[in-house]
């Protein structure tokens, strides 16, 4: 029984480093101009009664006020590249014991099932909308502006690396991963959480008209000199979906572009969608941390806020799309970014990372694997990580199931995703099933367990063993590649400490590779060459 450590984790993340960002067109091209400013320090302000994090304070010159530009995209294009490597380190908070709680896992499956309609249900609406104009008449005495494409370091490889540190929101409730952020100018610090089954960053805003709570008090544009609407003229306004329904235009060019993002029945976000400095703690190759603000992050600050986002301020989107953070850093850190999820059972000191740009020590690994990302026509939402399974294997057997399960439809239902906000992995019913009957076959020596009102079907009672053995289990791809897995990623051991329980479950929509799955492997997320990289790695050591 010594592969199950501690209940599953949520992620966090601190970091700093500034960044002037513009997001691209929705065929995927992302435009993220970033320039570092040249001050290393500053004053630190923290939003929270008690953070974590020990900052030194230091004089600063005042941040000079600008006035909001008219529309130049070109502009905002201009980069400073910072040529050493740096990284961004993450804590971890995790409750004590080796067991998940039944409570947890419960509330991990509601929230999961929750998100899984909710995401189903954003692919299939966004493959079927259509554009709407913010303006009145947005051909009248305003020619479209083209947002320009991505740029590249002349050199053609990208400088260094930013490593963050994610913390597990175990300890709040919650199943999923968060990460500090420091915003504003001063900066103050927010916890928020990382998801990459979404684009839009945001945080709950002054005056917050209807919010949830959240640790430490929400953030005030007026007490940040670097904050900075975005009017209905600007290109950008067109990346965010207006908050009526049906939509309808701006009223006038100038107007503060509104703003609506939702999660699922009860979480949504509404807001203004604005530019702000987020200032992230920057570890070069020395191990020298420093504090770098980026500059005109698109974010959106909320005001009407509700749902499911336990302890955190807001959120930070790691998806496909142009708003999100990770496509926001593209310009400086090139198309890739990694993490590494720490064992549950690590103790609270050990952190996870989150790592943009390329990662040599990743790439030379030995065990590195790749699967292509389903893209371009195939991926109608391009939000989300499509991958292509092909099927599964369950002790070395590949399971005999349709391979049809595993397509995305013309309707842009099903498909499979790999997803940070989900705790659990989720298979389409006829999928599961296989999958299931094929573990009751192949689990020999044990007896089955009945859990009263408990989300996991299959439960066997392990007492008095002291080598647990199960079947293995992977995953094979369309593309060949083959990705199998440890027994502590799809056996959850729940309390009482005799029962284990296969950590799966089925869905009537798409299939998702959650969290729990994803602990102890190194996950590189390659935009440019379309791929998803895995290594079995002990993340504690990354």
């Amino acid at each position: 029984m010594g592969f199950w450590k501690s209940p599953a984790v949520i992620l966090l993340v601190v970091f700093s480093v500034a960044v002037t960002a513009i997001a691209g067109n929705h065929n995927g091209s992302a435009v993220a101009g970033i320039e570092f400013s040249d001050q290393l320090s500053f004053n630190v302000v923290s939003s929270t009664g008690t953070t974590g994090c020990t900052l030194t304070s230091s004089k600063i010159p005042e941040s000079e006020n600008q006035e909001e530009e008219q529309v130049n995209v070109d502009s905002h294009l201009s980069m400073k590249l910072h040529k050493q490597p740096v990284k961004l380190n993450l804590k971890r908070k995790s409750p004590n014991g080796e067991t998940e709680p039944k409570k947890s896992v419960k509330d991990s499956t509601i929230r999961d099932l929750t998100r899984i309609q909710t995401l189903h249900r954003r692919m299939i609406e966004k493959k079927n909308q259509n554009t709407v104009s913010r303006l009145t008449n947005p051909g009248k005495n305003h020619p479209k502006e083209q947002i320009a494409p991505a740029i590249s370091p002349a050199a053609g490889e990208y400088p260094g690396q930013l490593m963050a540190t994610l913390e597990s929101g175990v300890g709040l409730g919650s199943g999923e991963y968060f990460m500090d952020v420091f915003i504003g100018t001063p900066p103050k610090h927010f916890s928020l959480i990382l998801d990459t089954g979404s684009d839009l960053n945001w945080i709950q805003c002054v005056p917050c008209y209807d919010c949830f709570d959240q640790n430490g008090p929400y953030y005030d544009p007026k007490m940040s000199t670097s904050f900075h609407n975005i009017s209905c003229k600007d290109p950008r306004c067109g990346l965010v979906s207006s908050p009526e329904t049906p939509p309808r235009p701006c009223k006038s060019e100038n107007q503060t572009c509104p703003y609506y993002y939702w999660y699922g029945d009860s979480s949504n976000t509404t807001g203004d969608f604005a530019l702000e400095t987020f200032t992230v703690n920057l570890t070069n190759a020395a191990g020298k941390s420093e504090f770098r603000p980026v500059e005109d992050v698109m974010f959106g600050c909320g005001h009407w806020n509700r749902g499911l986002f336990r302890g955190a301020a807001g959120l930070l989107g790691l998806g496909r799309g142009p708003l999100s953070f990770s496509s926001q850093l593209q310009s400086l850190y090139g198309h890739s970014f990694s993490y590494c999820l720490v064992d549950r059972n690590s103790d609270m000191n050990v952190t996870s990372k989150l790592i943009f740009g390329e990662d040599k020590d990743l790439l030379k690994h030995p065990e590195l694997n790749f699967t292509n990302l389903v893209a371009g026509k195939e991926n109608p939402v391009d939000t989300f990580y499509y991958l292509q399974i092909k099927s599964i294997l369950v002790g070395g057997e590949v399971l005999k199931i349709d391979e049809q399960v595993w397509k995305l439809g013309d309707d842009g239902s099903g498909g499979t995703i790999i997803d940070s906000g989900t705790t659990l992995s989720y298979f389409a019913d006829s999928a599961y099933q296989v999958i299931k009957e094929a573990f009751s076959q192949k689990v020999k020596g044990y007896q089955l367990a009945k859990l009263e009102d408990f989300p996991l079907d299959l439960c066997y009672n392990v007492s008095g063993v002291e080598n647990v053995e199960l079947p293995d289990f992977g995953i094979l791809f369309s593309d060949g590649a083959v990705w199998n897995f440890p027994v502590e990623n799809y056996f959850i051991q729940v309390d009482p400490q005799e029962i284990v329980c296969l950590a799966f479950k089925n869905t009537s929509a798409l299939s998702i590779i959650g969290n729990y799955q994803q602990q102890n492997f190194h996950i590189l997320y390659d935009t440019k060459k379309s791929r998803l990289g895995y290594a079995p790695m002990n993340c504690a050591d990354v």
